[in-house]
Parts: structure tokens; sequence; C-alpha cells
């Protein structure tokens, strides 16, 4: 399913499709905070996978949700979870 609300911004056309599976037994939130103009946060369930799409010079930080309050626990260069690389890793 399309999310057009949190969409990449148009100035930005090199997006590319990545995946991040949250295998821990906790909820927790992804978010990327380094791209301008562009606010994006997921909750990502345990053992729930989601694809997004960003731009490769974004950061992935993964917050632990274990808690009252999330805790920053990753932060992960989308570069390493392009789908193709994603998909490798996890099957």
């Amino acid at each position: 399913m399309s999310q057009i609300i949190d969409a990449v911004p148009t100035h930005y056309p090199n997006k590319i499709l990545y995946g991040h599976q949250n295998i821990s037994s906790h909820l927790q939130v992804m978010k990327i905070t380094n791209i301008p103009h562009w606010y994006f946060e997921r909750v990502v369930f345990p053992g729930e996978i989601r694809l997004f799409e960003a731009m490769p010079e974004a950061i992935l930080e993964i917050y632990d949700g274990n808690g009252v309050t999330g805790v920053l626990c990753q932060q992960i260069a989308c570069n390493t979870l392009r789908l193709q690389t994603f998909l490798n890793s996890n099957l």
C-alpha cells in the first residue's frame, strides 16, 4: 500500500526502495530525520518487515519501544538496506 502523506519530496528524484525487519520481541519505531523538509516515522511490530522509499543519503534511526519511552538503539545507512541487499540477507 502506498502512503502519500510522507512521500519523498519531489526535489529528490533518486529515491530507492529499502527494507527493514524488526527481529526483536519489542515494538520499534523507525525514523529518518536527516533529510531536510521531510518527516518519516513508522511503527514496526515484532517480526514485521517494512518496505519504504528514501534517498540514498538517508539514515534510518531505530528506536526500541520497550517501556514508556523509545530509546535510539541503531542508526543504519539506508544504502545498506536496499531491497536487493535486504532480500539476500533475509532469505
